[in-house]
Order: structure tokens, then C-alpha cells, then sequence
């Protein structure tokens, strides 16, 4: 068993503030992915400019345990691919990876030679690993990102990938269904599919990303 010690550690900081797992926005499933994602966030007024976009992989584009896109999925894949081109469309899985459990990298290989995207080798898995992230970012400077709110966290957890978005200072995009049926998902997931509509129904919102520069 791989014990996932960052979201373990992490549970006290959601106990103490529930709104940390919540989507900024929620889409069915990952063929229901607005492009761009401005789309998603840039309501009211408010001018979100999203620069790079950071992918799940298991359970949101692909079948766990899978290197290939899901075939539904293929046509809303590419079309991201081609909104954010090159660095500006990075995987980051708790499986393929993840040094503690793809220890030679060999996942990532096989998925980076799969879907033609770059899968970040990570030490910490999410929703620890944002330090990470903004450290690839940094290293790449074409992709114009200077601060987290300038991207955004797609995945199907809300407990790993919400999380690390509001942690972040980034924008979170909910998955909901995934690609698993619901009685097949993990008691975890399960319990996320309740608790997030009961948090936004008992008042609770995600923190919304600040652009530091304004």
C-alpha cells in the first residue's frame, strides 16, 4: 500500500478550514472542460487570465492504471493541447510521477510518450507538491507564468486536487464524475461526491487566487 503521507499531513489544514477542498468551478466530466479555461473563471467583471494548465491523470483524462488519453476524451484533450501549447500543459499524477511510487520514472515515460505532455517527477505527492509545480514554472519562462493564479488545477479529487489549487493560490476545476463509475470509486472519492455540495450549502467557498502584482 502507498500511503499518500502529504494528503494525510494536509487533513488538519482542511479540518481547520473546510473551504480549502472546494472547485472554484465544476464541470461534469473532462470532455466538459471549457477552453480556455478563462472561460470558467472570468464572470462578473473579473478578468482571470489563465496561463498554464495543470492535468490529473488518473480517473480525469485516463482510466487509472492506463498511459492513453480515454478515446471519448481525445478530441477535448488535443483542443486543450492546443490552448496551452508546449509547458503550458503539465500532468501531474500521484502515480505516474510521484518519485515514491514511480521510483525510476518509468510511468512517466510511458505517459509522456502516450498523450505528448510532460508529466512533473514530483518528491511530495498532492496536494503537497505546489512548491513543485511553481519551481517547473519557473525553470520554463516561456510560459509566461509569473504567479500561481495564473494557472489552473483540473482533477477529479477534491481532497488532493482542489486542495493543492487553493494551497496554491490557484484556480480549482472539480471533475466530478471522472471516468470510474461511482460505485466502483474508492470509499474517499464517494464521500467527496457529498461533501463538497454540503459545504457550499453550509456557506463555504474556495478561497478565491489574488494576483499579487495588482
Amino acid at each position: 500500500m502507498n500511503l499518500n503521507l502529504s494528503a494525510s499531513l494536509n487533513i488538519f489544514k482542511l479540518l481547520a478550514k473546510p473551504s480549502l477542498c472546494l472547485p472554484h468551478t465544476t464541470v461534469a466530466t473532462f470532455d466538459d472542460l471549457p477552453i480556455p479555461l478563462n472561460k470558467a473563471f472570468s464572470k462578473n467583471g473579473r478578468q482571470v487570465e489563465i496561463r498554464a494548465v495543470v492535468l490529473d491523470k488518473d480517473d480525469c483524462f485516463a482510466i487509472p492504471d492506463h498511459n492513453e488519453v480515454h478515446e471519448p476524451y481525445k478530441g477535448r484533450f488535443e483542443a486543450l493541447r492546443a490552448a496551452y501549447p508546449g509547458r503550458r500543459l503539465l500532468i501531474v499524477s500521484n502515480t505516474a510521477g510521484a518519485t515514491s511510487y514511480d521510483v525510476k520514472g518509468k510511468l512517466a515515460s510511458a505517459v509522456e510518450a502516450s498523450t505528448g505532455v510532460s508529466v512533473l517527477a514530483h518528491a511530495l505527492k498532492k496536494p503537497g507538491c505546489g512548491d513543485e509545480i511553481m519551481s517547473y514554472f519557473r525553470q520554463h519562462p516561456e510560459t509566461g507564468v509569473t504567479g500561481p493564479h495564473q494557472i489552473a488545477i483540473v482533477g477529479d479529487r477534491l481532497a488532493t486536487d482542489m486542495m493543492l489549487a487553493n494551497m496554491m493560490g490557484s484556480w480549482g476545476v472539480w471533475v466530478r464524475n471522472g471516468i470510474v463509475p461511482l460505485e466502483k470509486k474508492s470509499i474517499f472519492s464517494r464521500i467527496e461526491r457529498r461533501l463538497g455540495p454540503h459545504l457550499i450549502s453550509r456557506g463555504y467557498s474556495a478561497p478565491e487566487p489574488s494576483n499579487p502584482f495588482e
